[in-house]
């Protein structure tokens, strides 16, 4: 094996190294002050009244699933093509996920779906810009608001991707969104999330969850006679925060993120080019509405080659390709087959688990990386 590329990774610098060793020398490793820089940032970065970071992008929607007032017993709408903490998140609360098939090209949530399987139990719409495409959020918020229900974005695969003309994460269409931090995606903070939203509402309970539901603020409190120490538990929250250094590394980072988009595009047009056409697999696609950030490079491979899937994938593990399968549908994990979700069959998604397979795309990858990928793509295939 000449090298070995793996599907994502990291783009870390002297300048971002540097801010985390400022932190370390500094009087504050955690609850500091670059913890709100950063949700500063962020907000203006977005075009969004009110960030609130948290340490990882699961606690990020558990916290916001929380906020938005789901509770034991209600359903929230979502997809099965993505990473188990979206629907994980609501059932930490008690709230039932309800699944909806995928578009197969884009692997979003199929709008002309949802409505179908609101009840009077539904609170939520919950959708996943997959792999970095954003969703078809116009139409889903004419759904949420005909139905009185709250819409808000997964976005941990979207940072810098555009619905329309509107970055994902300026809430022109959600009550809120989630970004994630983890090292593969646009930006790090090794791990860390984030809740975006213009909710003063929600944004009071988030600061609250994130610190196991402890107020310092005295307009907030019920006992209002105690002395400047004094705070007050409202909710059972939990220890969410993110500390100064994650946060460091955040501000520094999100500078970058558009030269980081920046070249993930410039490598999946590379792609494109290369594999246009090819008789092996489907490239991602690009609707009219999408600007697409490419936190993933997910091809699908050609129904005579999807019960080749293992033997495919396990070759171009062998040619130093960390290639990756993004995702199993989530109603197929035991739990929650456990749960009563053994005998849900969506085709689409099914379909789409049985041919995707995911080839690295990151920032750090230089061109001779972009052409060893696609030479050894070839290869394998034409072994196929």
């Amino acid at each position: 094996m000449e090298k070995v590329i793996p599907y994502g990774r990291h783009l870390i610098d002297d300048e971002d190294i540097k801010a985390v060793i400022d932190v370390l020398k500094s009087d504050f490793l955690t609850q500091g002050p670059k913890v709100e820089e950063f949700e500063k940032a962020l907000a203006k970065r977005f075009k969004a009244k009110y960030a609130v970071v948290f340490n990882s992008g699961t606690s990020a929607l558990h916290g916001l699933y929380f906020a938005v007032g789901l509770k034991e017993g209600d359903e929230f709408i979502t997809t099965p093509i993505s990473f188990v903490a979206t629907s994980n998140a609501g059932l930490y609360i008690g709230a039932k996920p309800v699944f909806i098939d995928i578009e197969e090209d884009t692997a979003n949530i199929d709008v002309s779906r949802i409505e179908n399987h609101i009840t009077d139990r539904t609170k939520l719409i919950s959708v996943v810009h997959y792999g970095g495409h954003p969703v078809d959020l116009e139409n889903i918020k004419k759904i949420a608001q005909k139905h009185s229900l709250k819409l808000i974005e997964d976005g941990c695969h979207a940072m810098g991707a555009k619905y329309k003309d509107c970055e994902i994460g300026n809430l022109a269409y959600s009550d809120a969104c989630v970004f994630s931090f983890h090292p593969v995606k646009h930006i790090t903070t090794g791990e860390g999330g984030a809740v975006l939203t213009n909710d003063e509402g929600l944004y009071e309970k988030l600061i609250m969850f994130r610190t196991h539901g402890i107020t310092k603020n005295k307009s907030n409190f019920i006992n209002k006679k105690e002395g400047p120490w004094y705070y007050e538990m409202h909710y059972l929250g939990y220890n969410y925060r993110m500390t100064d250094i994650q946060a460091a590394l955040g501000i520094s980072q999100l500078k970058k993120l558009d030269s980081f988009v920046k070249r993930r595009r410039e490598i999946a047009n590379i792609y494109n080019e290369a594999f246009k056409n090819n008789p092996y697999f489907d490239i991602p696609v690009e609707r009219e509405y999408a600007y697409h950030s490419y936190h993933l490079y997910a091809i699908r491979l050609k129904d005579r080659y999807k019960n080749k899937k293992s033997e495919i994938f396990n070759a171009l593990k062998e040619e130093g390709l960390g290639v990756q399968v993004h995702y199993i549908p989530i109603y197929h994990q035991p739990f929650y087959r456990s749960l009563g979700y053994k005998d849900l069959y969506l085709a689409k998604a099914e379909s789409f688990y049985e041919k995707e397979i995911s080839l690295p795309i990151f920032p750090a990858m230089t061109d001779e990386d972009v052409d060893y990928v696609i030479s050894k793509v070839f290869e394998v295939f034409r072994k196929i």
